[in-house]
């Protein structure tokens, strides 16, 4: 268990949480999070795209990249070596073997970047969302959204080096959005495979 300081943010409450969403706030350490951004400044991220949209977001998939146009999961690059440690660690903490990390999704928002609402694609089961960089503001509402009520959004800020966890009713239950960044910032994002109905 980790210690809170004075000035960090004390995470929220369970219940003002959708149900199956777990945040923790300190999950990596500032250096292993000075590793990551320096590897992510290699990566060869590109342009996110949406049915003939390009967003301000840019990615690189690993494990399988969403084709929007046709809605189907494609092949992607195979996940590179100094991302597998981060997978072990999120295993760990998910209580997962590595292995069930079928897809990792890296996502670069620079500031002024937004997420609009949406679910994950159903190919992915659970999803595990690693910060870094800078806060970032995640707004949860109910799906589907029939007459959506400003009241009905619950506010998450996740921080630099923090983990959430969407499983059951929060990954299905519930859309989600990231409110416009005002610095840079990067999430890599684990899914798990969806299990057959």
């Amino acid at each position: 268990m980790q210690q809170t300081s004075l000035f960090d943010p004390l995470p929220p409450s369970p219940g003002a949480l959708p149900n199956g969403l777990v945040y923790e706030p300190r999950f990596i350490s500032a250096e292993a999070e000075q590793a990551l951004l320096a590897l992510l400044q290699r990566l060869p991220f590109e342009a996110a795209l949406y049915k003939g949209y390009t967003a301000r977001r840019r990615v690189v998939s690993y494990g399988g990249s969403f084709d929007y146009d046709t809605n189907r999961l494609r092949p992607s690059r195979v996940l590179i070596p100094e991302l597998l440690p981060l997978r072990e660690q999120v295993a760990r903490w998910a209580g997962l073997d590595a292995q069930a990390l079928v897809q990792v999704l890296v996502s670069e928002y620079a500031p002024g970047t937004p997420l609009g609402w949406h679910r994950d694609v159903p190919d992915f089961e659970q999803l595990f969302g690693v910060s870094l960089g800078s806060t970032a503001q995640l707004r949860f509402r109910p799906y589907p959204p029939v007459n959506p009520r400003r009241e009905d959004v619950l506010k998450l800020d996740v921080a630099p080096r923090s983990i959430y966890a969407m499983r059951g009713p929060a990954r299905w239950a519930w859309q989600h959005s990231v409110a416009p960044v005002d610095a840079m910032r990067w999430s890599i994002t684990l899914r798990t495979a969806r299990r057959p109905a």
